[in-house]
């Protein structure tokens, strides 16, 4: 797919008066959407809503035409490799991937509620508490004395003392994998296989002498099903058997229902139901039946539906619900009604609905195969050109790839997204908690993406029962909490890895995003009815844990663990900053909605509250209260950083030095790490305003840390990079805090012109921005909100001219770099930069 839809707002100067005039442009460029579909599914806001026509259409239609942007993942070979090869397709419940092998395609399918582990376990689950609490809070007392007093106590000691072996946790696992074998040889020609982003679509096609075969994968989320079609076209017609195969982990039973083949059992482990019915349509040839699948013959086509689900269900103590067979019925009966085309519309409408609201671009993009991209980039042969196509490639990667793993509905994003080939996935493919969940979650609202957010909120708060029992079986404690780690059963218990297993700050980190939420979209539904009671519930926890430091007479967290570094110790930057964080705006909030009381509880605690904001002997930004930083150290962990990102307590305008410092940390900590940890680098420098620092990271990260396919490896494949990649060129282009937007404040001088479209900032602003030779050409702005808006541009203000959406200049405040002015509701604002770039 070439050059977004959204591109068409973010070139033109000036507004169009009416959508239809707006896809009537679309329709003149001929790019692949259709013009109905363009028109069906982009908003209205896009065009505008004044009574103005753009009278530089024609003249601008070569502005846009200049920069093609290609959202294709291409290959010119099959994959061997699910990790490395995969192309992935997704409609939140379910997740396919694509391997295109010739003789035989393996089409793998993973299920988001397929786990082991939980009630029922056959090894037993318990939710990570312990068996005795008044014991264990105890020895939690015990702990937390000797920290006070000696300052310091080994991992290892405190997990002896406090972790716990977790039993029937379970991993996420992979449903099935559906095997089409071709009668033909391997001998092909022109082989291609490719992801288009922008419509969700993965094909494959290849000639072997005067036949053309192709292939076509979706995942539809309005109908839940995954479909398939398989054509030739030429000389021969189709010869194929498709096989279903399931892991040996399960019992599995097949039966036929009305010519669909139904896969059913109970995973061994903990009895979980889960069900997967197929139905299979041909156009010519003979389609036949067998005991497990299907033999085509002379075909020219083969269509398959795939629906699958189990009997879970978010809701503790027992996460089951009725089987979900007659539900499955209904749904794959109603997709095969529909029949392939429709429902392949249907999904393209609801796909780009999302993905079109941003398009990015640094450079033209070239059909040019992704492989080549980016082995340039990893033998450093790549020029500037294509290191900035793969990087536009990327971004819109992490944005695909939410789409397709995170819809409202379903559980959020795992550490895979929703893909598994496994039954038993790295880390169990679960939430970690202690930045990973977290960062899966960065890009969303930025990226224009906010329902896409919706899982995190309704799997946290689905959480909250099991993390009220938490708080009171381990720290005798109000509110709600959970340590590092959890999966789809509840679990806000224990582990006992040493270096990994103590993190009861993740219930403030994951409150933060509630409240992140509601300052993009500005809804007051959602803050009152959703944000508090989360964030309220953190806050009391945090209120009644904090202690008093003997040595400083401040309120901090003891027990405290700079995640998988050090020593634990009393109150690490880490766990102050966080649990600040959460306090400050809990207490906005609180005074926002009128909880006067609890207002008032909260200031008294913020009043006596360690900052964990402390500059060492070295200038870096300390780790931990002590001065003890070494600054050897490159750990991938630089969790003290938290008040820079995703906080903003640390601002390069608002505490220089404590800037600074975290610049200081972030040079002695090196660019290395793992795939997550370059990710929140490239996010700690854009925050330092960066921008070739944080540019260099990114390149690292695509270097270093990126399979084939473009997913993130740690390794092994962990998603959680592509999204904090995502998130990080975003804020590269733009940062934003109540009232107040930057734009482009860590832009590299390897991106000297650009234009990007839709991102959001807070307040619910729209923003897009047109850049030549590094300085900012033009920027839009469009909010329903009216309200004050305080910008600070890249150069001098009195460089650019400000005018709404008629045309019409208007007054604003200016001082140095910064405009203040009034936007109203529904109005868009122009910046234009008044010398020629």
């Amino acid at each position: 797919m070439v050059i977004s839809a959204k591109f068409v707002n973010v070139f033109l100067p000036g507004r169009f008066s009416r959508r239809d005039a707006g896809c009537a442009l679309f329709c003149q460029l001929k790019k692949a959407l259709s013009c109905a579909l363009f028109c069906a599914f982009i908003p209205s806001v896009l065009f505008g809503c004044a009574d103005q026509t753009n009278t530089n259409v024609a003249a601008n239609l070569a502005v846009i035409e200049q920069c093609n942007v290609d959202n294709t993942l291409r290959f010119t070979a099959p994959g061997s490799e699910w990790e490395a090869h995969s192309l992935p397709i997704g409609n939140g419940y379910m997740g396919a991937t694509v391997l295109g092998g010739v003789v035989t395609d393996k089409l793998n399918i993973a299920e988001k509620t397929l786990w082991t582990g939980g009630p029922g376990s056959r090894e037993g689950y318990d939710f990570g508490w312990p068996q005795d609490s008044q014991e264990y809070q105890q020895v939690y007392r015990e702990v937390t004395n000797t920290i006070l007093l000696e300052r310091a106590m080994s991992p290892e000691d405190v997990a002896a003392k406090l972790g716990r072996d977790p039993t029937g946790y379970g991993s996420y696992q992979a449903m099935l994998d559906i095997d089409v074998t071709f009668s033909h040889d391997d001998q092909v020609e022109q082989y291609q296989r490719e992801l288009d982003m922008a419509t969700g679509l993965v094909t494959v096609s290849y000639q072997q002498q005067q036949t053309r075969y192709q292939r076509e994968f979706f995942a539809n989320y309005p109908s839940q099903v995954i479909a398939s079609r398989y054509a030739a076209k030429g000389e021969k017609r189709l010869f194929a058997t498709v096989t279903p195969l399931l892991p040996d982990n399960r019992s599995v039973n097949y039966r036929w229902q009305q010519g669909n083949l139904i896969i059913s059992g109970n995973l061994h482990d903990n009895q979980l139901a889960y069900e997967v019915q197929i139905a299979a349509a041909h156009e010519g040839g003979v389609l036949t039946p067998t005991d497990r699948g299907w033999e085509i013959e002379d075909a020219q086509s083969l269509t398959l539906f795939v629906v699958s689900a189990t009997n879970y269900a978010n809701s503790f103590p027992e996460y089951r619900t009725q089987h979900p067979h007659e539900a499955l019925t209904a749904r794959l009966n109603a997709a095969v009604n529909k029949g392939y085309d429709e429902l392949r519309a249907e999904h393209v409408a609801d796909h780009s609905s999302l993905f079109s609201r941003v398009a990015l671009c640094l450079d033209d993009s070239p059909e040019i195969d992704t492989a080549t991209l980016l082995n340039g980039v990893i033998d450093d042969s790549a020029t500037p050109a294509m290191q900035r196509q793969l990087t536009q490639l990327y971004y819109q990667f992490g944005r695909y790839l939410l789409i397709a793993s995170s819809r409202k509905g379903t559980l959020p994003a795992n550490l895979q997204g929703v893909w598994n080939n496994y039954t038993q996935a790295p880390w169990s493919a679960d939430y970690h908690v202690n930045i990973n969940l977290q960062m899966n979650y960065w890009l969303a609202d930025m990226t224009n993406l906010s329902e896409a957010g919706m899982p995190l909120f309704d799997f946290v708060e689905g959480l909250r029962v099991p993390a009220e029992q938490t708080a009171q079986r381990l720290f005798d404690a109000p509110g709600w909490t959970l340590l590092l780690n959890t999966n789809i059963w509840g679990y806000t218990g224990l582990i006992s890895w040493p270096t990994a297993f103590w993190q009861p700050e993740a219930n403030a980190w994951l409150a933060a995003h509630f409240y992140q939420h509601y300052l993009y979209t500005l809804d007051e539904t959602f803050l009152r009815e959703r944000a508090w009671p989360v964030m309220w519930g953190a806050a009391e926890f945090w209120q009644h844990v904090l202690v008093t430091d003997p040595n400083t007479g401040q309120l901090v967290v003891a027990p405290s663990y700079s995640p998988e570094h050090g020593d634990f110790s009393v109150g690490a930057a880490m766990s102050q900053q966080i649990v600040g964080a959460l306090l400050r705006d809990t207490h906005k909030v609180a005074r926002q909605l009128g909880m006067d009381q609890q207002a008032e509880a909260l200031a008294a605690t913020l009043s006596q509250l360690a900052s964990g904001l402390n500059i060492g002997q070295h200038g870096q930004l300390q780790e931990w209260q002590a001065d003890i930083d070494d600054m050897s150290s490159q750990h991938r962990h630089i969790s003290h950083l938290y008040a820079l990102h995703p906080d903003q307590d640390i601002s390069p305008e608002r505490t220089p030095a404590l800037a600074a410092a975290a610049k200081r940390t972030l040079e002695a900590r090196g660019d290395g790490g793992t795939g997550w940890s370059k990710a929140w680098k490239i996010n700690f420098w854009a925050r330092l305003y960066d921008g070739d620092r944080a540019n260099k990271l990114l390149i690292e990260q695509l270097r270093h840390s990126t399979l084939p396919n473009l997913w993130d490896n740690h390794p092994p494949f962990q998603i959680d990079g592509n999204f904090g990649a995502t998130a990080g060129i975003t804020e590269m282009l733009l940062q934003s805090q109540p009232g107040e937007l930057q734009l482009l404040p860590a832009l590299p001088r390897a991106w000297a012109k650009g234009h990007i479209s839709g991102i959001k900032a807070m307040g619910n602003i729209t923003v897009s921005m047109t850049w030549q030779n590094g300085l900012l050409a033009q920027a839009t702005m469009y909010s329903p909100r009216s309200q004050q808006v305080t910008i600070t541009l890249p150069q001098e203000a009195e460089r650019y001219e400000i005018a709404d959406g008629t045309g019409n200049r208007i007054a604003v405040t200016q001082q140095g770099r910064r405009v203040t002015l009034t936007i109203s509701a529904e109005q868009s604002y122009r910046i234009q930069l008044k010398d020629k770039v």
